[in-house]
C-alpha cells in the first residue's frame, strides 16, 4: 500500500492576497503527512516589470517571456515569491526548501517552438521531472515548494505554467504514492456562472468538459487546468480537485473524475 501525498497548487491571485496566503500557509502546514507546494506569481512578475520599464505581453493567456522577462520571472518566481513563502511555512515548523527546475535538475523541459508564428521566447514545455529525486527529499522530511521555472540542462532557466508543473509532478510521484492533485484559486471550485460564487459545478468528467467547453461555460485558462487535471489522472494520480484557497482539504469544489 502506498503511502499518502498531498500536492497543492496555488494561483496568483492568492500569492498577492497577503491575508488569504497567510491562512493557505496555516491550512497547509496543518496537512498531516507527505505534501508539496507548487506556486504562481505571475500577477507579481507584471507589476514587477511594469516598475522596471518592462512591457508584458500575453497571446492566449501565455507570458511572452523574452530574455528581459525571463530575468523578471526567475527573480520573482524563484526568489521573491518562493523564498518568502519558504520563509513562512518554516516558521509554522514545516521543513521547506524551494526549488525551481535547476535545483537537482528535477524538472527539464524543452524550450516551446514557435507556433502559428508566435515566439514565446524562453518558455518551457516539460520533458522530465525526476520523481526519484524529490520522493528522496520528501522521505528525507523535506517539504518541497516548487517555482514555476524549468531547466534546459544546458544552463537557461524556462518559464512553465505552474499548473502544468503540478500536474507533471503528481504524475511523476504517482509511482510511488497514492496523490491527490488539489488546484486552489480564488473561487470555490469551477462554476456555471462566473457571477455566481456559488455556482460550483461538483463533478466534472471528461464528457462533461467537452459539452462545458461547447456551451461556453469553461473557457480561458480554466480548459488547460482541466486538460492537466484529466491527464493527470489518467496517468495514476488518484484525486484532482479544483477548490477554493480556503478549502485544502478537498471538501468542497469540483472533483475532476476520468468517467
Amino acid at each position: 500500500m502506498k503511502n499518502e501525498i498531498t500536492l497543492i497548487k496555488v494561483g496568483g491571485a492568492v500569492v498577492e492576497d497577503e491575508d488569504r496566503l497567510q491562512r493557505l500557509l496555516t491550512d497547509f502546514a496543518a496537512i498531516g503527512g507527505r505534501k508539496v507546494l507548487i506556486h504562481g506569481g505571475g500577477r507579481k512578475a507584471t507589476k514587477v516589470a511594469s516598475q522596471l520599464g518592462i512591457e508584458t505581453r500575453m497571446v492566449g493567456g501565455r507570458r511572452i517571456t523574452d530574455a528581459a522577462m525571463i530575468d523578471v520571472v526567475t527573480m520573482v518566481y524563484g526568489g521573491l515569491v518562493n523564498k518568502r513563502l519558504v520563509a513562512s511555512l518554516q516558521a509554522t515548523g514545516v521543513n521547506a526548501l524551494g526549488l525551481t527546475g535547476a535545483d537537482m535538475s528535477v524538472i527539464l523541459s524543452d524550450k516551446r517552438p514557435v507556433r502559428d508564428g508566435v515566439d514565446y521566447g524562453f518558455v518551457g514545455d516539460v520533458r522530465q521531472v525526476d520523481g526519484h529525486r524529490l520522493t528522496a527529499l520528501i522521505e528525507s522530511g523535506v517539504t518541497p515548494v516548487m517555482a514555476p521555472l524549468t531547466y534546459d540542462g544546458a544552463g537557461h532557466l524556462l518559464n512553465t505554467n505552474a499548473d502544468t508543473i503540478a500536474a507533471e509532478t503528481a504524475k511523476a510521484l504517482a509511482d510511488c504514492y497514492d496523490v491527490t492533485l488539489i488546484y486552489c484559486f480564488e473561487k470555490k471550485g469551477v462554476l456555471r456562472s462566473p457571477d455566481d460564487d456559488d455556482s460550483v459545478i461538483p463533478v466534472i468528467t471528461p464528457e462533461d468538459f467537452e459539452r462545458l467547453k461547447s456551451e461556453g461555460i469553461v473557457s480561458d485558462g480554466m480548459i488547460p487546468k482541466l486538460e492537466n487535471a484529466f491527464d493527470a489522472l489518467e496517468k495514476g494520480v488518484s484525486r484532482v480537485i479544483i477548490a477554493s484557497a480556503d478549502n485544502l482539504d478537498g471538501t468542497q469544489g469540483t472533483v475532476i473524475k476520468k468517467r
